[in-house]
């Protein structure tokens, strides 16, 4: 698992890699400042419109502690977006995947298992679809482990380990679907859950390091490529 992680880390800035890479952590960005825009917004909408229904109740005599109130709302919710984006990154990542998953992949095996047999592309559709599956769920965690964040960091313990096993089970079924059906990818997965959800680890280690995530889909792709070659075995052509 070292080895593979330490191959995928050294093909991300190969001149075959690095094109990818800037276009994939463009997106990225994209996603997060629009993400962050949007969200923004919102929490400061419902201060103020929750600070305007406070008025229309109780009368012109809490103008003050409203206007005192809405402020630091829509304060604390520009913080909460800026830390909201670092959790929100899994699912960034989960999405910016499926848009590069054939790219990776075949770079990786071109360049380190030439004489195998090349994975077929998946369809755009499938890729998509997957990706929006594990950022939706990715969300889900988040939103469930944020009560958490702050009692004794077990919801920081939690949202690790589920990004863990979601990352982990979205690159690698990526992978093994470029060698098998979508039915036998999952159930390879499930055949090696152990291994996969080790492999998820190193990946939510590394989508927790600022900045450096914004690569997270080029190294947790190459990573699982190889990670599947090892399960799998080599598969030269006839």
């Amino acid at each position: 698992m070292l080895d593979a992680a330490i191959k995928a880390l050294s093909q991300m800035l190969s001149p075959s890699m690095r094109a990818i890479l800037w276009r994939a952590v463009g997106f990225a960005l994209i996603l997060i400042v629009v993400a962050a825009i949007a969200l923004q917004r919102l929490l400061s909408w419902l201060a103020t419109s929750g600070g305007a229904l406070m008025e229309t109740q109780f009368g012109a005599a809490v103008h003050w502690p409203v206007t005192v109130l809405t402020w630091t709302l829509s304060i604390a919710a520009g913080l909460g977006v800026i830390v909201g984006s670092v959790f929100l990154m899994p699912a960034v990542t989960s999405l910016v995947a499926s848009l590069f998953v054939d790219e990776v992949a075949g770079g990786v095996e071109r360049a380190h298992y030439p004489a195998e047999i090349p994975g077929e592309a998946l369809p755009f559709g499938l890729a998509l679809r997957e990706g929006a599956k594990t950022a939706l769920l990715a969300v889900l965690v988040y939103l469930l482990a944020l009560p958490f964040v702050f009692l004794a960091g077990a919801g920081i313990v939690a949202f690790f380990v589920a990004t863990a096993f979601l990352l982990g089970r979205e690159y690698f079924e990526l992978a093994a679907m470029r060698f098998r059906p979508v039915a036998e990818a999952k159930a390879m997965r499930r055949r090696h859950a152990g291994t996969v959800f080790a492999a998820g680890l190193v990946i939510a280690a590394f989508v927790a390091i600022p900045i450096v995530n914004l690569a997270t889909p080029l190294f947790a792709m190459a990573f699982m490529v190889h990670m599947h070659k090892r399960l799998s075995g080599p598969r030269a052509p006839n």
